[in-house]
């Protein structure tokens, strides 16, 4: 499975990315996303939340179960991708891409993983 080496994960699967300005942009891995199944409903904090690192802060509903989205970060949400809340599908069939769910100012970081790591992990 191919893991993007500019990103950085946490070991609950979201991927992180650095847009500048302390802003990250964060969604789920491929992995994950085929673990869930079909995703059928994404539940994703407001615009202008606190999020805590470590903690939940949203929820992916698919065919098979409900997960929590945990933060990787602490900060504030400044986005959230309206397009998978209104296509879900789109974290299955894009999720580096247009299955992204929200965009955090973060003013810390928990956990992270290089691709290297994540990738161990994921194939351990």
């Amino acid at each position: 499975m191919s893991v993007p080496t500019h990103l950085r994960y946490t070991e609950e699967h979201e991927w992180l990315a650095d847009r500048g300005d302390d802003l990250v942009r964060i969604g789920i891995t491929r992995h994950a996303a085929d673990a869930l199944g079909d995703i059928v409903y994404v539940q994703l904090p407001e615009v202008g939340d606190q999020v805590e690192a470590g903690q939940p802060c949203g929820e992916l509903e698919s065919t098979k179960s409900v997960s929590d989205l945990f933060a990787p970060v602490t900060g504030e949400v400044v986005a959230t991708n309206q397009a998978v809340v209104d296509d879900p599908g789109l974290v299955n069939s894009e999720p580096f891409e247009g299955g992204w769910l929200l965009e955090v100012r973060a003013t810390a970081t928990g956990a992270v993983l290089t691709a290297d790591q994540y990738a161990a992990l994921i194939e351990g």
